[in-house]
């Protein structure tokens, strides 16, 4: 009898595990297309952002302290539109925001791909490509939410999730796909143009942006999944007295009124000031990411020479990212969101550290089974394995584990922290360590990379690792610290003292 109930429990256990994938089985075609949407759209944009500086350099002629901080001011500018975006999507529409913000990513990667001249690539070209970036991110969110029922929503938001790590996943294939195949400093010759290998990088994400816009016009206009089906929402006209121009006008004034009251509103609040202080301190672990986005690519075609399949090797972390952050989320529901970002914080931190080692010491080890692993069967690679190889997969896996323990609970803490009624205030301001990380690498990356990965001369390369790597452990060291005073008591979640 315990055998059959064990057997029982088992089945119902497996059943019950395959049933959370099942219950999407039925929504609306509109999710499935938001699903499609996201991932060619991340694919494009992380393609970009691994070329943004490599361009900068070959076609635009800028030094690394210089085309850093221009990255900085990049995102500056694509975070505040996002703040604007969802007033903008309720005058808009969604289709008609997703519309307008892949139209303007289009157009910016075209100017960037026909000019050099850096005024023109910059004003009409990287500028009109942040606002458009930041219309299409946060629209695709709210659709998983509004294409989904109460059943399928928890594995809608999943879903994306999975998609965005595909995205970056196809986005290192394609960096390094092209790369190897025209060389690093190679030409494309399409119908009498000729393009660099940077500007080709760039029109592969601008073909992948362009397949977006035929998914758009699948979306119905007001598709709403709710639990007794598809309903059909007519937008709101303009009224009869205004302009759609006009309206989007005094809409983005209303926004950024309300957005500076918003922010007046909460500096009052206790709340705010612990969720600020632990959202500066997770920006410091945020620093990998985007070290990895901005430096990295330099970075390691300087030291593995032209055409090194980094891509993939960074497009591991997607991977692992989508294996382990369901195993981790359910081994660990007992324990408080702020134990586990701790400890993904010092997981991170750690992995960071293995980059800022000799890369003498893992020649052993890179002309070893691992790096025989590595290097011949994944990446490819004839004759002798780089350590560096070896040590790039090794940060990488354990930097996933790290992320995989405190990236989702980063929103969960934003919303317990947050008073009643105030939740998305709150959830909102989860996007302050990635601004906050961008400017930290783009205002002082620059001069690191130049100073210790010079494009020619003597490297000392682990030196710029480490001192990103002693950045990042503010992070965890800041959290423990500062525990009594951040931490607030997390509904059915133990909380240590």
């Amino acid at each position: 009898m315990t055998t059959l109930g064990s057997r029982v429990e088992n089945a119902s256990t497996v059943s019950g595990f395959f049933g959370k994938f099942s219950v999407l089985r039925d929504a609306i075609p509109e999710l499935w297309i938001s699903f499609a949407i996201k991932a060619i759209s991340i694919a494009a944009y992380g393609l970009t952002n691994s070329t943004l500086v490599l361009w900068m350099h070959s076609e635009l002629g800028y030094r690394d302290d210089q085309a850093l901080p221009i990255v900085a001011a990049w995102s500056l500018v694509m975070t505040a539109m996002t703040l604007l975006v969802g007033s903008l999507t309720d005058v808009l529409g969604m289709r008609r925001t997703l519309f307008i913000g892949t139209v303007l990513c289009i157009l910016g990667r075209a100017v960037m791909i026909l000019t050099t001249v850096r005024w023109v690539a910059l004003a009409c070209g990287l500028l009109p490509l942040a606002i458009g970036e930041a219309l299409g991110g946060p629209v695709l969110i709210a659709a998983a939410r509004c294409y989904s029922n109460t059943r399928q929503r928890s594995m809608s938001f999943s879903m994306i999730y999975a998609m965005m790590n595909l995205g970056f996943l196809m986005a290192g294939w394609l960096f390094d796909h092209f790369r190897k195949g025209l060389g690093e400093h190679g030409q494309l010759n399409l119908a009498g143009l000729h393009f660099s290998t940077y500007q080709t990088l760039f029109l592969v994400s601008l073909i992948l942006e362009a397949l977006v816009l035929p998914l758009i016009f699948l979306l119905r206009e007001g598709a709403e999944a709710t639990d007794q089906g598809l309903k059909l929402v007519p937008r709101k006209p303009a009224p009869a007295n205004r302009s759609f121009l006009q309206s989007v006008n005094l809409t983005t004034r209303q926004a950024t009124r309300e957005t500076v009251q918003l922010f007046g509103t909460l500096l009052r609040q206790a709340g705010f000031h612990r969720l600020l202080i632990f959202l500066i301190l997770i920006a410091f672990v945020k620093i990998i990411y985007r070290q990895m986005d901005y430096v990295y690519p330099t970075f390691g075609i300087r030291e593995l020479g032209p055409g090194a399949p980094i891509g993939i090797l960074w497009g591991l972390n997607s991977l692992f990212i989508i294996i382990l952050a369901p195993i981790v989320g359910a081994l660990t529901q007992r324990f408080s969101a702020y134990s586990m970002v701790i400890t993904g914080g010092l997981i991170s931190s750690a992995s960071i550290f293995i980059m800022a080692l000799p890369p003498a010491l893992f020649v052993p080890v890179a002309d070893g089974v691992l790096g025989n692993f590595v290097g011949h069967w994944y990446l490819g690679l004839h004759g002798a394995v780089h350590p560096y190889y070896v040590m790039i997969s090794l940060f990488v896996l354990v930097l996933s584990v790290g992320e995989a323990f405190y990236s989702p609970r980063v929103y969960e803490y934003a919303a317990a922290i947050a008073p009643k009624g105030q939740e998305a205030s709150y959830g909102a301001l989860s996007y302050v360590p990635f601004l906050l990380a961008k400017l930290l690498i783009g205002l002082f990356s620059g001069k690191w990379l130049m100073r210790y990965c010079p494009e020619t001369g003597p490297r000392h390369s682990e030196t710029l690792w480490l001192i990103v790597a002693l950045f990042s452990l503010v992070a965890p060291i800041g959290l423990i610290g500062l525990r009594r005073f951040i931490q607030v008591r997390e509904a059915g979640r133990e909380t240590e003292s």
